[in-house]
């Protein structure tokens, strides 16, 4: 069990979803959760599950050894001037903000905090994230207590912050990406006849599946494709369609101009 209190400033989708993976994962009791908003009402459910929930950021970091800061990237600046009285250098921040840098928060709170940027996505909420994060000149003990919260999520890795703007888009904003393909699947699969919740639920244990190939066996996915395609079969043939129809690369540029949007 993880002996410190988390507090985490933000309760909008990603600050839930965080919130909520850390309760799956029985790793820390849900009393040391706790978790911030100014309309406090959209999160008054995780209160039945034991998570303290307010509407005061300074009291959400008060004696915590963790804090998660999950705002929008334009109430970022404000946030920090609130709390920046409050955070002591026994403290850490971990930021889940797009574009706010470790000289950024570090400018508003102090050289002396640990700082950490992270990037997981909403599958956190299930314990299946892929958060990358990056620090720098923090302790390794601080460091593992980071890495300890994120394992209990999904798969972590440790990047250079200047990937972070590319983590955003391939990890967190990945996971719309996935959700459009496995979208158009099912639609796909209601025109060949399958009603619409059999087609999804095709389409979406057969992408889990496929990715599971790739985490378990480390693999290049065109080993993987090349299992499926015999010669003049059907697989080959939707293949080729779809790359005839511009797939993979509507998939880049996509990925590309998210990455400029940022």
């Amino acid at each position: 069990m993880l002996s410190y209190s988390i507090g985490i400033i933000g309760g909008g989708n990603l600050g839930r979803s965080i919130a909520l993976g850390l309760l799956e994962s029985r790793k820390i009791s849900p009393d040391r959760i706790f978790i911030s908003r100014r309309r406090l009402h959209l999160i008054e459910d995780l209160q039945a599950h034991g998570i303290k929930i307010t509407s005061d950021n300074r009291e959400v970091i008060r004696e915590k050894k963790v804090i998660v800061l999950s705002v929008e990237p334009h109430q970022a600046t404000g946030v920090l001037k609130e709390i920046s009285q409050d955070i002591t250098g026994e403290q850490m921040i971990i930021s889940v903000v797009t574009g706010l840098s470790i000289r950024d928060i570090k400018e508003l709170t102090g050289e002396r905090i640990s700082v950490f940027r992270a990037m997981p996505n909403t599958a956190i909420a299930i314990r299946q994230s892929m958060t990358c994060i990056s620090t720098k000149d923090t302790s390794p003990e601080n460091e593992d207590i980071v890495f300890s919260i994120f394992d209990q999520l999904g798969k972590t890795i440790k990047i250079e912050e200047e990937l972070m703007n590319a983590s955003t888009v391939l990890a967190a904003c990945g996971i719309a990406y996935a959700l459009r393909f496995i979208r158009a699947a099912s639609q796909g699969g209601i025109e060949i006849g399958f009603d619409a919740a059999t087609a999804q639920l095709i389409a979406a244990q057969t992408v889990k599946g496929a990715a599971g190939l790739l985490i378990e066996g480390g693999k290049h996915p065109e080993f993987e494709i090349d299992k499926v395609t015999t010669p003049m079969g059907c697989t080959i043939a939707g293949l080729n369609e779809m790359e005839h129809q511009g797939f993979s690369s509507s998939l880049i540029k996509g990925i590309l101009t998210s990455y400029h949007k940022i």
